[in-house]
């Protein structure tokens, strides 16, 4: 049972650098972090927790709020809107949300979920991201098909949770249903599940003698080594199916300071995850939090002269972003990519 309640104020977060899964500098959350039974996932904290009882908040008025909050400190771009849920389809408040970063010509990311809703009208310069939570496939067939009839950019995010979103017929799945109705991309949200939630799974899902090993698997084995391994699984399958195998950010097209510190974070956080040249991976880390918060324009450097005239860059990093700006691509970063995207064919 969920019981409503107006009255909250709108959650913000910023951020100085772009991180996973989102790549945001602004995360703007509509209504309470909990909002679904038996299972809620906070999709901002990125935490899963079990309550059988909700009493989820609801913002009254978001954009006098956020216009409040403008005039305090500027929101920065890009956003993401968190309006995932059912409390979506009654209230829309990420409809409303995202109609005020439009007329402000803020890019943004709207999340929205199997059990949300799609807003009524996509501004420019904005995509969505559907959360394939829960896994019911006649819910996402239907919200990515009118995705997909509406010609936006959008994409599938799927909670990476044993042993339901692990599993890899259902990964197969999901990365076939968001090809067949158009979408740019499938990327991966790693979630942390507090002992409540996984008894839960565990009473919900495992019922017979058959699943004692996934029930030892849940509480004792090393989930994270089977979620990063399920991440690069999905990676594998979005890649092949011809989609990027990470959230897009809006304006991803773009050559600007942010976009290439995503380039770099995104590869520091995958090296980190292989456990692959870990010092390296700490130093790009390094160089994207240089670049994120960089003065002036990377390509205006690039064209005045070099970028290793920028004393925090590291060598890489300076030959990673001189290719991407130039071509639009990376050869250390195709390379990278190419590890990182391995196929579990087997049950892990």
């Amino acid at each position: 049972m969920i019981l409503y309640r107006k009255g909250s104020s709108v959650r913000v977060r910023r951020s100085a650098v772009p991180v996973p899964p989102y790549w945001c500098a602004t995360s703007i959350a509509l209504y309470g972090a909990k909002r679904a039974t038996p299972i809620a996932i906070d999709f901002l904290d990125l935490r899963v927790t079990h309550a059988e009882r909700l009493e989820t908040t609801i913002v009254d008025e978001p954009v006098a709020e956020l216009e409040r909050l403008e005039l305090r400190q500027p929101l920065q771009a890009p956003l993401l809107i968190d309006a995932a849920e059912s409390a979506e389809i009654v209230f829309r408040r990420g409809a409303d949300t995202l109609a005020y970063a439009g007329e402000h010509q803020l890019p943004s990311l709207l999340l929205t979920s199997a059990r949300g809703a799609l807003p009524a009208a996509l501004p420019p310069r904005s995509i969505i991201a559907i959360a394939a939570w829960p896994l019911d496939l006649l819910r996402l067939e239907a919200i990515c098909a009118e995705a997909g009839a509406r010609a936006t950019v959008w994409g599938l995010a799927v909670p990476l949770l044993y042993p339901i979103t692990t599993d890899l017929a259902a990964l197969s799945e999901l990365v076939s249903l968001a090809a067949r109705h158009g979408a740019t991309f499938v990327g991966s949200l790693i979630l942390e599940v507090e002992q409540n939630a996984k008894a839960a799974i565990a009473r919900s899902r495992m019922t017979d003698d058959e699943d004692d090993e996934q029930y030892e698997t849940l509480f004792h084995a090393d989930l994270d080594a089977i979620h990063v391994a399920s991440e690069r699984h999905l990676a594998a399958l979005t890649h092949q199916a011809g989609m990027q195998d990470f959230i897009l950010p809006p304006d991803w097209e773009m050559k600007t300071n942010w976009n290439a510190a995503i380039l770099l974070m995104i590869a520091a956080t995958r090296m980190l995850a292989m456990e692959h040249e870990v010092e390296l991976a700490g130093t790009l880390a390094r160089s994207a939090r240089v670049v994120a918060t960089l003065d002036k324009p990377l390509a205006r450097v690039a064209e005045a002269a070099s970028l290793s005239i920028i004393d925090a860059l590291d060598e890489v990093s300076v030959d990673i972003l001189t290719e991407w700006l130039e071509g639009g691509k990376s050869s250390f970063i195709e390379r990278l990519n190419e590890r990182w995207r391995v196929r579990r064919d087997y049950v892990v």
